[in-house]
């Protein structure tokens, strides 16, 4: 699969109404993490039964706001963490074995997965309509990406992820995309170091960007903003909410500019 990613344009609202949803997404995790503890679910298809209980509670009648689809994808991440730990025992892999552990409900990250309902696309996929119980409505989509050059039929999954600057739906594609490409008889060997990003078998170079480096100030000043603001008590103070979201943007940033530095780097050596 390939994945485009589209950032979400709406109002206030509709931003507390996707936090409902990623918020409820997690209880389904959690949920569903105590029903293994608890030694009620052997298989995945107990955690799949039991999201179908979970939707119909009356103690929780939130879950059952929810898409059917996107509470069975929560329970299958669920699994697959459980099933990565088993696997580790077994191999007596050294070190953590990777126990799987509640997720907290977190300012600036999170994410809800439907698969191929709760959604729906404009005709010209300029727009993104969600039709679960939590009536998020319509949101306008930004990218570089056209939906387009593909049929509604190919996308598998639709994500809705939230970040430190605001919210963005990652499109899951069945797509197998090939290149031809002429061998140039060319062998290159890449080292990847820490005083270097790279060292090529020719001896040539790429310097380390450093880019936490050169940010270390900044982020040095906003952790102090965020330390010397009110955080105890419910609810937390406005100015403690705002300058965490600066720091978190601050360290988006930084990640960002990792990834499209490396990115963009390996494109070269190919091309080359």
């Amino acid at each position: 699969m390939i994945v485009y990613e589209g950032k979400l344009k709406g109002k206030e609202y509709q931003y507390r109404r996707l936090d409902e949803a990623i918020r409820t997404g997690l209880f389904i995790r959690n949920a569903c993490l105590r029903y293994w503890e608890d030694g009620q679910a052997k298989t995945r298809n107990d955690f799949s039964k039991y999201c179908t209980i979970l939707g119909k509670s009356k103690e929780f009648p939130w879950a059952g706001k929810l898409n059917s689809q996107a509470r069975q994808a929560m329970s299958e991440r669920t699994w697959a963490s459980i099933a990565r730990f088993w696997e580790n025992c077994k191999k007596k892999t050294p070190g953590k074995k990777g126990y799987p552990k509640y997720k907290k409900n977190r300012l600036n990250h999170g994410s809800v997965e439907y698969k191929t309902s709760g959604w729906k696309l404009s005709e010209n996929r300029d727009s993104i309509t969600f039709t679960d119980g939590f009536k998020a409505g319509t949101f306008k989509l930004y990218g570089t990406r056209d939906l387009n050059y593909y049929q509604k039929s190919q996308i598998k999954r639709v994500r809705v992820v939230r970040r430190a600057d605001g919210y963005y739906a990652q499109f899951c594609i069945d797509h197998n995309r090939t290149e031809e490409r002429k061998p140039t008889g060319n062998t290159i060997g890449l080292d990847v170091g820490l005083n270097h990003f790279y060292t090529d078998s020719n001896g040539e170079t790429v310097d380390n960007p450093r880019f936490l480096r050169k940010s270390e100030k900044q982020l040095k000043r906003l952790q102090k903003r965020v330390s010397r603001k009110k955080k105890k008590g419910q609810p937390q103070s406005n100015n403690y909410k705002k300058a965490k979201q600066k720091l978190a943007k601050e360290h988006l940033k930084v990640s960002r500019q990792r990834k499209d530095f490396a990115v963009k780097t390996a494109l070269c050596v190919v091309r080359s």
